[in-house]
């Protein structure tokens, strides 16, 4: 059975560390040829290539600031010179200026959106246009093609001293869901991941100690925080033609956290 991703091109952005990291080599070990987007450490992008062709695959690395929209044009002019085409935009780039609300600095609110939510939508609209422009090529996908945003718990959870971030996850919750609405017609398909806790280098303070770990693991009904490849696993899925049917939903993948676990005892 050839892997699920056979002959297509995925683009993850924010793709060498932590999820976006699992999400490339995920892609990779499905049968994609992966361009990887990065901003810093270059050493880590090219390890990940060389992983890459070692196990017989196809990568790039594509270095863009997603909120810069000629550098995200640039990025797509350099995916398409190289592999020609796109099937798979997994749109992951994303990063915390926490502060509480009243002490927030405007730098830090706007670094958060333009990030967060602004390059989503710039690198959604490259991706529609080739995906239009080339339209359905039956023998690669069912799809025309796949947009996956990376949100989080927090599109739906409220979190004090992250009004920024959450901001800009509810507002790619909303941005999914009208493109998924206006793009289905074109085949389309659009659909959100929303990770909760996961060992990640940005939150490794939450994870990294018993205590720390444990204190987590009351907001967790599974009890276990998440690992990158949980998100790898989802995102290949959503990417794939056995969710074909899935279109403008948001898959959390976080262990019940959404649950709002402190209401299983009465809240």
């Amino acid at each position: 059975m050839k892997p699920r991703l056979d002959g297509q091109v995925a683009l993850v952005t924010g793709a060498n560390s932590g999820i976006g990291k699992a999400v490339a080599m995920a892609m990779a070990k499905a049968g994609a040829k992966v361009g990887i987007n990065y901003v810093v450490n270059e050493e880590a992008t090219q390890a990940m290539i060389d992983e890459i062709k070692e196990s017989g695959g196809e990568a790039i690395a594509l270095k863009a600031d997603v909120s810069d929209e000629g550098e995200v044009k640039a990025m797509f002019a350099k995916l398409f010179e190289a592999f020609g085409t796109i099937d798979i935009l997994v749109n992951n780039a994303g990063l915390q200026r926490d502060a509480k609300f009243w002490e927030m600095s405007v730098g830090h609110w706007k670094k958060v959106i333009d990030v967060n939510l602004t390059g989503q939508f710039l690198c959604a609209r490259e991706a529609v246009n080739e995906f239009i422009r080339r339209g359905i090529v039956e023998s690669v996908s069912t799809a025309s093609g796949k947009i996956i945003c990376m949100s989080s718990v927090h599109d739906v959870i409220p979190w004090a001293g992250h009004a920024n971030y959450a901001a800009s996850k509810g507002g790619v919750k909303l941005l999914m869901q009208s493109m998924a609405q206006e793009l289905a017609p074109y085949k389309i398909r659009v659909n959100s991941i929303g990770p909760g806790a996961i060992k990640t280098p940005i939150n490794k303070d939450a994870w990294n100690t018993p205590e720390a770990e444990e204190s987590l693991l009351t907001l967790i009904p599974y009890k276990r925080v998440g690992e990158p490849s949980d998100i790898g696993k989802a995102a290949v899925w959503l990417a794939s033609d056995e969710s074909d049917y899935v279109n403008g939903a948001t898959l959390y993948v976080d262990g019940g956290m959404t649950l709002y676990p402190g209401f299983a005892t009465g809240g």
